[in-house]
């Protein structure tokens, strides 16, 4: 009978004859599997798809991003003009603080014209929808420019024509209710208008997004955003964006979950039928 030791050193033997000893040292030797390419399951990540579909993931809002107040999201500006003649308001605009023409008056009914001006300074936000009433329906052939202007000297104007909005669900004609109206407000940026002599035009501004440093003191994102719709009147309109809808704006994609696929040669399964007894009948 072997010793036991003889046959271990049979079997070690056997697995060094079985690779290539490069080195000269087995424990430093990497050898390929094989299998590379050919794993049986693929790595992938975890998806909840019933979340997706009904629009409540959202990894903005859910884990980084605050959440603006909806009572706390909408700014009324005032401007009257009674200076006798057409001039030129000025909207915003904190770090350049233009004065107003002789005559043209600007009030936010929230606060004051000079509280949005500085906080737009430290806290700019975001408007997204605009409602706009006038006294007089021709103040809409005036256009509205939003400027944007740095320190440095640089000057970028866009040009916003109102009557672009105009819709049949615009009922009155004093009255536009844009939804799309976007525009950034910081301490560079100012909305610029012709106001004709006597006329007085209303603002309402629908705060999407917005910059609260406060947050930095409790280690939170810096930013917060409004996940409540804005109202226009309109039962069909109002219902339609009551839907949840991710970030910005944006419902994320909805992906499907890929159920992991067997790589390889395919498995055949056996199987073993009972063996048949003959039964004889008398």
């Amino acid at each position: 009978m072997r010793d036991y030791e003889d046959e271990i050193l049979d079997y070690e033997i056997d697995a060094e004859s079985r690779y290539d000893d490069f080195n000269g040292d087995y424990d430093e030797d990497y050898f390929d599997t094989g299998f590379e390419g050919n794993e049986d399951f693929q790595e992938m990540e975890y998806i909840d798809v019933s979340r997706m579909r009904s629009g409540m993931y959202d990894n903005y809002t859910t884990t980084s991003i605050g959440k603006i107040d909806p009572n706390d999201r909408t700014l009324t500006v005032v401007v009257a003009n009674a200076s006798g003649a057409a001039a030129q308001a000025i909207l915003f605009g904190g770090n350049e603080e233009a004065a107003q023409p002789a005559g043209v008056t600007v009030t936010v009914e929230e606060s004051s014209h000079k509280e949005v001006r500085e906080e737009s300074k430290a806290n700019p936000f975001k408007i997204r929808g605009m409602k706009l009433s006038v006294s007089n329906p021709l103040q809409f052939d005036n256009i509205l420019k939003i400027v944007k202007r740095t320190a440095a000297g640089s000057n970028t104007e866009r040009v916003y024509q109102p009557r672009n909005a105009t819709s049949p669900q615009n009922f009155t004609q004093s009255l536009i209710d844009d939804n799309n109206f976007e525009m950034d407000v910081t301490g560079q940026d100012s909305l610029r208008v012709i106001v004709k002599d006597g006329v007085t035009m209303v603002f309402t501004f629908t705060i999407k997004a917005r910059a609260n440093m406060g947050n930095l003191l409790k280690g939170n994102n810096v930013a917060e955003l409004s996940d409540a719709p804005r109202t226009t009147g309109l039962p069909q309109i109002d219902l339609l964006r009551k839907q949840n809808t991710g970030a910005f704006g944006v419902r994320p994609a909805v992906r499907q979950v890929v159920r992991p696929i067997r790589s390889g040669a395919p498995r055949t399964t056996v199987v073993k039928r009972p063996a048949m007894r003959l039964v004889r009948r008398r």
